[in-house]
C-alpha cells in the first residue's frame, strides 16, 4: 500500500460507504476509522495529517469491507456504548439499542427505591443478551443486585464478561435459563426485553439486523407475543411482595401485552414512550384484585 494520511484515508472510507449504499456514509466511516485506530473524537480531526502505515491502512480496509457487507459498525469494532456502560457484543447477543435505555431509566427510581425501604433490590433480567439492562441498573443502582438468565450459553459467557469489564461482576449472576426454568427464588423487578418481532416479518427486517442479530433475540412467534405469554405465567411464582414486571415491547403491542398480563392478575402501572414518540415501555404490578 502506498502512503497516505489520516484524512485521505478518512475520505477514502467515506466514499467507500457511500457508493456501497451505505446511508450515514460520513458518520460511519469516523466511527469505524477512529475505532479501529483507537483515536479519540478529537484525534479523528487534528490528527488529519498523521501518516497511516500499511497495517492500519489493511485493518481499515477489513472492517469498511464488513460495513459494506450490512454488518453493523459496532459488531465490527466489538463493543457499543449503553447507558454508562461499555458492552462487549458477540454472535450470540442482540445488539443494545438506544430505545432499551428508556426501560432502564424507567426503573431506575423503582429500584433506588426498593434500595432505600429494604436494603437491597434483586432483578431478574431474562433474555439478557449481552446483560445491557441488568447491568446498567446494577450500575446506577449500587445496591442492587442482579440475575441475567438466557437460553444461550454464549450470550451469558458475553454478558459474563460484560459484568466483570464494568466492574460490577461481584453483583452479577448468570444462569441458563429458557425463561424462568432454572431460575430460583423471589425478585423485586424482573425485567425484560425479548423477542417481539411477528415472525413473518423477521425475514423482511433491514439485512444489518436480519443477518448479524440472533433470530433467537427476534422472532417472537407467530403474533410476535409468545414470549410475554411465557413471562406473564410465570411470573407471579417469582416476584416478591410490591414487586415489578416490566418490559421493552414492539411500537404497537401496548393493548395486547396488557391483556396478556391482565389475564395473569396484573395491572400496568406505566407507559412510557421512546424518543420516536413510540410505545416502548410498561410496567406492571401483582392486582390485588383477580
Amino acid at each position: 500500500m502506498s502512503d497516505a494520511t489520516l484524512a485521505e484515508v478518512l475520505a477514502a472510507a467515506r466514499r467507500q460507504l457511500a457508493d456501497g449504499g451505505i446511508a450515514d456514509a460520513a458518520q460511519d466511516a469516523r466511527a469505524l476509522v477512529s475505532g479501529i485506530l483507537k483515536l479519540s473524537s478529537t484525534a479523528i480531526f487534528t490528527d488529519g495529517s498523521r501518516v497511516l502505515g500499511d497495517t492500519e491502512q489493511a485493518v481499515v480496509a477489513a472492517a469498511l469491507a464488513r460495513r459494506v457487507a450490512r454488518e453493523p459498525v459496532h459488531r465490527i469494532l466489538g463493543h457499543r456504548a449503553f447507558s454508562r456502560l461499555d458492552l462487549a457484543l458477540s454472535p450470540e447477543t442482540l445488539e443494545p439499542r438506544p430505545d432499551t435505555e428508556v426501560l432502564v431509566d424507567t426503573l431506575v427510581p423503582y429500584a433506588q427505591k426498593c434500595v432505600a425501604e429494604t436494603g437491597g433490590c434483586r432483578i431478574l433480567d431474562l433474555g439478557t443478551g449481552t446483560g445491557a439492562i441488568c447491568l446498567a441498573l446494577l450500575d446506577l443502582v449500587p445496591g442492587a443486585t442482579g440475575v441475567g438468565a438466557d437460553l444461550s450459553a454464549g450470550a451469558l459467557e458475553t454478558a459474563t464478561r460484560n459484568a466483570d469489564i464494568n466492574g460490577v461482576a461481584d453483583r452479577f449472576e448468570a444462569v441458563e435459563s429458557d425463561w424462568f426454568a432454572a431460575v430460583t427464588g423471589a425478585f423485586d423487578i424482573i425485567v425484560s426485553n425479548p423477542p417481539y418481532i411477528v415472525r413473518s416479518v423477521v425475514g423482511t427486517l433491514d439485512a444489518e439486523v436480519r443477518l448479524f442479530d440472533p433470530i433467537l433475540a427476534l422472532d417472537g412467534g407467530e403474533d410476535g407475543l409468545d414470549a410475554y405469554r411465557a413471562i406473564a405465567a410465570g411470573a407471579g411464582d417469582h416476584l416478591r411482595e410490591n414487586g415489578l414486571v416490566a418490559y421493552e415491547i414492539g411500537y404497537d403491542q401496548k393493548d395486547a401485552v396488557t391483556a396478556i398480563m391482565r389475564e395473569k392478575g396484573f395491572a400496568r402501572v406505566e407507559a412510557v414512550m421512546d424518543l420516536g414518540g413510540n410505545d416502548r415501555v410498561l410496567v406492571f404490578v401483582k392486582s390485588p384484585v383477580f
